[in-house]
């Protein structure tokens, strides 16, 4: 199986380049990604906890799903299909804004990303795929940020960090 490759960006989100995956989180090359946040009509975030045997950040709770686009693939695309991917929905995405960060993890790799915030909204239960997802559970924006503030070794660093970026612009 041939490795994923990432698509390596300058800090104006313009492509210089491809590399495998794990190399650009090891060497923390900045590249593309997305985040994509799904509500309900009761203003609820659908969290997604990571399964357990994920490489990194395992039984971890984040935001719906998100992932790395692939080359020649457009933001919304990306979204769409790890969201099918991931919670086996689809749904329409809007982007809303994209910043850059850096999170290292305890296992020597980094997330150097431009990541690319989505919202969208769906009123149904996930389908999940369990190679991906442990659990999900709808919690409004309050709740999150109260439960990040009390527990927030239970929260992925990028959500963490996404989160508090977003949480103006999230408001439903």
């Amino acid at each position: 199986m041939i490795e994923e490759q990432v698509i390596l960006v300058n800090e104006n989100d313009e492509q210089i380049g491809l590399m495998p995956k794990m190399e650009a989180h090891e060497k923390a090359i900045l590249h593309r990604a997305f985040s994509v946040f799904i509500f309900n009509d009761k203003g609820e975030l659908l969290l997604q906890q990571r399964a357990a045997d994920k490489y990194h950040s395992p039984n971890l709770w984040t935001n719906t799903c998100c992932s790395h686009q692939r080359n020649g693939e457009t933001n919304i695309e990306a979204g769409k299909r790890r969201l099918q991917e991931e919670m086996g929905f689809s749904c329409d995405i809007n982007e809303i804004f994209s910043f850059i960060y850096q999170a290292p993890f305890d296992n020597g790799l980094t997330e150097h990303e431009l990541d690319h915030v989505m919202v969208g909204y769906f009123n149904e239960d996930p389908n999940i795929n369990r190679d991906e997802v442990e659990s999900y559970h709808w919690m409004t924006l309050e709740n999150v940020k109260k439960d990040i503030e009390l527990h927030p070794e239970k929260y992925t660093k990028w959500f963490k960090i996404i989160f508090k970026e977003s949480l103006k612009k999230l408001k439903v």
